[in-house]
């Protein structure tokens, strides 16, 4: 069984700084690009950053250069260091496997960014 499951979402002031994390079971993590993406109320869900099995990494205009991707291989995670928040940033993120035809998505954390 598949499971993909953020932590590290929550509460933080503009400005500040926070990283969610995406524990991967159940999939050969080492072959799959893995993504985050954030959807507001209302609002398409869309790619936050992405970064390929061999580490390539690509972010959304919006959060280049505060946002950071990257993925730890033997514990099966990948992580989004999220930095200089604006209120704007606040919505639930979600975690993405992609390999092939094969797609799974986690079941959302929460940052909410205060002003």
């Amino acid at each position: 069984q598949v499971q993909l499951v953020e932590s590290g979402g929550g509460l933080v002031q503009a400005g500040g700084s926070l990283t969610v994390s995406c524990a991967a079971s159940g999939i050969i993590f080492s072959v799959y690009d893995m993504g985050w993406y954030r959807q507001a109320p209302g609002k398409q869900r869309e790619l936050v950053a992405r970064i390929t099995s061999g580490g390539s990494t690509n972010y959304a205009d919006s959060v280049k250069g505060r946002f950071t991707i990257s993925r730890d291989n033997a514990k099966n995670t990948v992580y989004l260091q999220m930095s200089s928040l604006k209120p704007d940033d606040t919505t639930v993120y979600y975690c993405n496997a992609r390999h092939s035809t094969l797609n799974y998505w986690g079941q959302g954390t929460q940052v909410t960014v205060s002003s």
